[in-house]
């Protein structure tokens, strides 16, 4: 349907729902619109109040991301039961009828969403939540080349995770300024990546970034990036931003992640021409025959540790430490995949 139309749809069920006052404030009047998913039809609601609703069908064990909750839109989870069904929705409602007109924009952009979506009617609405709310984020300064080599490293471990689980990004951990770039339960893997052509030296931030979880192991994977231009060999950062969007369960959670690691949508085009190419991957268990300061072992030889923002460079240029094999390499990623909370 057009745009006019589905405007026309929405204020045409808002406005039959005005007429008569909702019985009670739990309660809501709903119509069913005319836009249809996997789950069912997506609906308009008029609460107590008189705030405009927007039902989108969720399965029943389905999670609704948490953020946004006034002063002027509300997401939340909420069963609805009538005389012959019960489903559960995620209800995005407007808590000002004074910008409902606004509602409205933002609801018709949603329902043509949907209408490409229907078999994942959440994603298509939290795309459209999250390309509004680019609208008004603030923007950063632009990523420089040692992080845009870094970022490099981090999605392509990730979209590997990803391709095995639509939810993997929450273990995606460095961007939130983690010790590890990615963190399970007992499992975590740090990413390190370079495009010096010679020699492997990682720069290690703190004394607890090669300290494994209580318990658990931590993996080093190293990435010689080649740089390439725009029509080089390789892939482009863009497309690995993408991909992982597509893949992803979430990609409000993502986007946020990548916000905080210094990408923002709306510099795409500062990013279409920056391409590497994967040269070298070589994995490596951090045990304790890895080269590496931490705090531990420092404690552990009686050598107090009064000292912060400790970096240093290992090298790992030899044939030692040893490097892990393909299938060890996958299983680390399994392990990860199947540690995560559910």
């Amino acid at each position: 349907m057009s745009e006019e139309t589905l405007r026309q749809l929405l204020d045409g069920h808002w406005s039959a729902l005005d007429i008569e006052q909702v019985s009670t404030a739990r309660r809501l009047r709903v119509a069913e619109l005319a836009v249809i998913t996997d789950q069912g039809p997506l609906a308009a609601a008029v609460d107590y109040e008189g705030h405009r609703h927007l039902l989108v069908p969720i399965q029943t064990h389905g999670k609704v991301r948490t953020g946004l909750d006034g002063p002027v839109l509300r997401l939340r989870k909420r069963p609805l039961e009538d005389a012959d069904t019960y489903q559960h929705y995620v209800d995005l409602s407007c808590l000002r009828n004074d910008l409902n007109d606004l509602f409205t924009d933002l609801c018709v952009d949603v329902l043509g969403a949907v209408e490409e979506m229907p078999a994942n009617p959440v994603k298509a609405l939290y795309r459209i939540l999250d390309r509004w709310k680019a609208l008004f984020q603030t923007q950063g300064m632009p990523l420089g080349g040692e992080q845009l080599a870094g970022l490099f490293g981090e999605l392509t471990l990730l979209n590997r995770l990803l391709a095995a689980d639509r939810s993997a990004h929450r273990i995606w951990r460095g961007p939130s300024g983690y010790r590890h770039d990615f963190s399970a339960e007992v499992t975590a893997v740090e990413v390190k990546s370079s495009t010096a052509s010679e020699g492997r030296r990682p720069r290690i931030h703190g004394l607890d970034q090669l300290e494994a979880p209580e318990g658990g192991t931590l993996s080093l994977v190293w990435f010689r990036l080649q740089r390439a231009g725009a029509n080089g060999p390789g892939t482009a950062l863009t497309d690995l931003v993408d991909q992982a969007r597509r893949l992803c369960d979430d990609e409000f959670s993502l986007l946020g992640q990548l916000a905080a690691a210094g990408y923002h949508p709306s510099d795409v085009e500062l990013y279409r021409d920056v391409r590497f190419a994967v040269v070298e991957e070589r994995w490596y268990g951090v045990d304790a025959g890895f080269p590496g300061l931490t705090g531990r072992a420092l404690l552990a030889a009686g050598v107090p540790v009064p000292v912060l923002d400790v970096e240093y460079t290992i090298d790992l240029s030899g044939e030692n430490p040893s490097v892990l094999s393909p299938g060890e390499a996958s299983r680390v990623i399994d392990r990860m995949i199947q540690e995560q909370p559910v």
